[in-house]
């Protein structure tokens, strides 16, 4: 999708630099990409002690074991 955007040039300048993207699509590809992340685990995030999983750290490791 073909879209024309204002944006400053030291904004995208700084963000090409930090990313090592060597286009300005990309780095805003990579933008977006992250601001999705971030929201995706903010939203996992409100799940915090609401599931109750009755799991153990040492039966989780071991889990494999049994396919050896």
């Amino acid at each position: 999708m073909k879209t024309s955007l204002n944006l400053s040039d030291e904004l995208i300048k700084e963000a090409m630099r930090l990313t090592d993207a060597k286009t300005k699509t990309k780095v805003i590809v990579l933008a977006l990409q992250e601001l999705i992340k971030k929201n995706k685990v903010a939203g996992l995030k409100s799940y915090k002690g609401a599931i109750g999983l009755e799991m153990d750290i040492d039966t989780l490791r071991n889990r494999n074991a049994h396919f050896d």
